[in-house]
């Protein structure tokens, strides 16, 4: 490497500055054109005969030579050579050029130490958020350096945050995400402006701050189980551990906390445990735990459609988890037929309930069973649902015969109401008294009303009789009358001679009942 020199010129002398263990070249004067013969010394307490442009004369070391006719090249400079050096050229008279000579050295190491963080495998540095991080770096060089610390984010430009003589050291008291970067420790000598500088990546980590989610799901194509956990909001994503539970068997270990189980791994009830862990803590992690289910169903065993018209058919699947598949299928023929949708199937489905309506039923197409399936990677459930498919009643023709017996049964009972209870007659009469009813209505309970005429004409006829023989002799024998006949008479407007009326046929008929018992009790 070529000696990094710096001259400073005040007339005819100049300051160079040398790197230990480099090259460097001093010039005899700032003089242009022919030179003469020189003589090169070191001025000690006594000038020290170095190097001369005399061949002849060798010179004091091997690594002095010179250089350019004039300038003396030393190599591989020591601290010791630091000192006064003096040019002496004779050229039509002679001339004294002075250089002064110092020595530099260093920064060679820089050391940097950063508190409170911890050390990623690779060597990058992380410290948790909300912390405290104490900074420090120091250097050695002839002259002691200047230190200085520099940041840099991600995508912005760099930051100085101060300097100092020989050593730099501060303290960040809550470290935040924008802390995050590039920390640099600048080591620079005043006097050789040689630099030396040491970077260091620093993270600021953080965990989540709320809860592990779990869930597990079916997989895509296939009956496998699918656990997934996710553990949001943390910087660096945690790491997954899926267990068994109870027991604490490890399923498996995810970066990405999806974990893959077949069938042979699964039984109805059982528990598996996400537990999520983060390089900053907590120290026992979180965790989230997931219960799978079998399916369960409920259906309507029977269903019945008239011909022509749409029938529904509804499944409801529940308890199942991870959510179950719903099929419908016809059981026709093994295996059984997946129903597809079409212009004579529609098929709906609202979360775990699903709906089949068959349009346009047919007898010899539609009827038989419909099976419901529910499967998930625990277990298949199904349900089996016959459907009934009838010719359409004739509703108008039901209503109708109805209608006709309802009228014939009225018919039938007020028959047999004004045939066998007339009294019923008389009452249903006296709810209109007050009206005008113009006609006087009797009624008897005869048989007929032509042997009712004539039985009153004897009547009349044997009164007349006794009438006439009642003062000649007592009658030896009073005729028995085999029917008592009772006339109501509904008189419109008099109520009065109606029930007067119906009083005087009560004292007749109680008069002839008093004969007839005296008659029997006579002796013959």
């Amino acid at each position: 490497m070529a000696a990094l020199a710096s001259v400073l010129s005040t007339g005819f002398e100049a300051l160079v500055i040398g790197e230990v263990h480099e090259n460097i070249t001093l010039r005899c004067g700032n003089v242009s054109g022919p030179r003469g013969p020189v003589t090169w010394y070191r001025n000690d307490s006594e000038p020290v005969f170095l190097l001369s442009s005399n061949s002849s004369i060798p010179p004091a070391e091997p690594r002095f030579s010179l250089a350019n006719a004039s300038s003396l090249h030393i190599k591989v400079l020591r601290p010791q050579d630091e000192g006064n050096y003096t040019c002496r050229e004779v050229l039509n008279e002679t001339r004294w050029f002075r250089v002064w000579l110092q020595m530099a050295r260093g920064p060679y190491e820089v050391e940097v130490n950063i508190s409170s963080t911890g050390a990623l495998p690779n060597g990058t540095l992380y410290a948790a958020k909300g912390s405290q991080v104490d900074f420090s770096c120091n250097s050695s060089s002839r002259p002691p350096p200047m230190v200085e610390w520099q940041f840099q984010a991600p995508d912005s430009s760099t930051e100085t945050f101060g300097n100092n003589l020989t050593a730099s050291c501060f303290s960040l008291l809550l470290m935040s995400q924008n802390l995050q970067g590039n920390y640099t420790c600048l080591a620079t000598n005043m006097r050789s402006r040689r630099q030396r500088k040491v970077t260091t990546e620093l993270l600021v980590y953080f965990p989540p701050p709320s809860a592990p989610q779990c869930w597990a799901e079916m997989s895509q194509g296939s009956l496998m189980l699918q656990l997934t956990c996710r553990w949001d909001g943390g910087y660096p994503d945690p790491d997954f551990l899926w267990t068994e539970e109870p027991g604490g068997v490890v399923v498996g270990m995810s970066k990405l906390g999806v974990k893959m189980l077949n069938q042979s791994q699964l039984s109805d009830g059982k528990k598996f445990k996400c537990v999520g862990s983060h390089i900053v803590g907590p120290e026992l992690g979180a965790s989230c735990v997931v219960q799978i289910r079998s399916p369960s169903l409920l259906s309507e065993p029977m269903k019945t459609c008239f011909v022509g018209g749409n029938v529904t058919l509804t499944c409801q699947v529940s308890g199942a988890y991870p959510l179950a598949k719903i099929l419908w299928l016809r059981n026709l023929t093994q295996p059984e037929v997946v129903i597809r949708p079409n212009g004579h199937y529609l098929i709906t489905q609202d979360g775990q309930s699903s709906t089949l309506t068959i349009r346009n039923c047919s007898q010899v197409v539609d009827e038989g069973y419909y099976v419901c399936r529910a499967e998930n990677p625990v277990g298949v459930r199904e349900v089996d649902i016959w459907l009934s498919v009838k010719e359409p009643l004739n509703i108008g023709g039901i209503v109708g015969t109805i209608v006709s017996l309802l009228l014939l049964g009225l018919a039938i009972i007020s028959g047999l109401l004004l045939y066998y209870s007339p009294v019923f007659c008389w009452k249903v009469g006296n709810t209109f008294r007050g009206q005008d009813m113009g006609d006087v209505m009797v009624l008897v309970d005869s048989e007929e009303e032509e042997e009712v005429e004539e039985e009153n004409a004897a009547e009349e006829e044997e009164e007349e009789e006794e009438e006439a023989n009642e003062g000649e002799e007592s009658p030896e024998e009073i005729p028995k009358h085999g029917h008592i006949h009772r006339v109501t008479a509904l008189v419109n407007g008099n109520v009065d001679w109606m029930a007067n009326g119906l009083q005087a046929l009560q004292d007749n008929s109680s008069e002839e009942q008093s004969d007839i018992i005296q008659e029997e009790d006579r002796p013959v």
